[in-house]
């Protein structure tokens, strides 16, 4: 019996906004240029996420691919990281396209902002992913085939677009109180479409790497590649399962220090042990495997926080007024045809934003603690809007009635 495990990363990089204050507003419009603020210099998170995560893995899996043919797997790469690369690291952005050059390395599509462009505006979310797939034709030289939306964000909807957009594959999470009584490990039909497919996280499998691994206070601690391959074989249900989780888990939220790396590099050699085991990427999970049912979510869900849904970016008037407030600019910032703030204004539309401006308690909190630069919530959405205040002034001082 063939049985999968199909590895999927995401790698982004927000521009984060720095600290705009209120006597910036119609004075300056540099909202991302902050290299003199440490906590918000974006350059030098890049560089130090860089060297802790993206150099050390790549050059793991790149040893891995050339070491196991038969390994391979899925990443998504932003528009936003991917300008961050050439700008302050090409040597980076070279180490991402040495495994795609592969052959073997399969490249997501997405919205190029890492936005949530898809509930507010259809007409910008599919900019956002038309500008996403020339970029990733540009920089790697592949036209993505399976669409992942921000934060896993999904719905039928979704899944209907994606289909008539022509995608063969998308993904979400394989949350319980969606799938019910069926498996993450298995490919399943969205509702209402005719010939996409559907791929579920197995977010437990996923977690215990992503989250769990470095816990010495769970229960699988350590977590090693034999342990976990066993765990694996021991599964006779199953197809194929989707282990997706943040590029960065592997250097950055999982230390060094932690055996991360080892347990990566010995991952490969442990699951190939045993036959029938294999690696897809999306793609070829899609080829290899026959969908086993259909699956209906009307609501949206995500990968993110314990109620797995828009809660993290959508869930206090802070967060709302923000975003609304920011798409209502949309018809009035197309009207100028100012490239630059056009530009500035899908920077703004990225998730991140509304993400550190999150007043959640207990683990959730302290996640979106851990990766906010600011000091609190309220201080990321002061920022934020003094750059939309800003942003306000330059169309008033181009003739933009709002």
């Amino acid at each position: 019996m063939t049985k999968a495990i199909s590895m999927y990363l995401h790698v982004h990089q927000p521009y984060r906004v720095r600290n705009y204050t209120v006597f910036d507003i119609a004075n300056r419009h540099d909202y991302f240029d902050a290299d003199y603020d440490h906590r918000t210099s974006n350059e030098r998170i890049v560089h130090k996420v860089a060297e802790k995560s993206y150099l050390p893995t790549n050059q793991r899996l790149l040893k891995l691919l050339n070491e196991h043919p038969e390994f391979r797997l899925s990443m998504s790469i932003t528009g936003t990281v991917i300008e961050q690369l050439e700008r302050w690291a090409p040597h980076v952005l070279q180490s991402f396209r040495d495994l795609t050059n592969t052959g073997r390395v399969e490249i997501v599509g997405e919205t190029y902002h890492h936005s949530l462009a898809f509930f507010y505006s259809r007409d910008e979310f599919e900019a956002q992913v038309q500008m996403h797939r020339e970029k990733v034709q540009q920089v790697f030289g592949q036209t993505p085939k399976v669409f992942r939306n921000t934060e896993l964000a999904y719905n039928n909807d979704l899944a209907y677009w994606a289909d008539r957009a022509g995608y063969k594959g998308i993904l979400a999470e394989g949350w319980d109180k969606v799938l019910g009584w069926r498996s993450a490990n298995y490919i399943y039909r969205p509702a209402y479409t005719e010939n996409i497919r559907l791929l579920t996280k197995n977010y437990r499998l996923s977690d215990d790497i992503a989250f769990r691994f470095g816990d010495r206070d769970w229960s699988g601690w350590p977590l090693t590649a034999d342990k976990f391959a066993g765990w694996l074989n021991g599964m006779h249900d199953a197809q194929v399962y989707n282990l997706f989780m943040d590029y960065e888990t592997f250097g950055e939220h999982q230390w060094e220090a932690s055996g991360i790396f080892d347990f990566l590099e010995h991952l490969p050699g442990e699951w190939l042990r045993t036959q029938g085991n294999i690696f897809t990427t999306v793609s070829e999970s899609i080829d290899t495997f026959q969908p086993v049912d259909t699956v209906d979510v009307p609501q949206t869900i995500t990968w993110a926080d314990t109620e797995r849904d828009l809660s993290a970016w959508l869930g206090n008037a802070m967060q709302s007024t923000a975003i609304t407030n920011l798409y209502g600019l949309e018809q009035a910032v197309h009207q100028t045809g100012d490239l630059a703030l056009i530009e500035d204004w899908r920077r703004l539309q990225t998730s991140d934003h509304f993400y550190y401006m999150c007043t959640k308690w207990f683990s959730d909190g302290d996640i979106h603690a851990y990766f906010s630069p600011y000091e609190n919530p309220y201080d990321a959405y002061i920022a934020f809007m003094n750059a939309y205040h800003d942003m306000c002034s330059r169309l008033s001082q181009k003739g933009v009635l709002l």
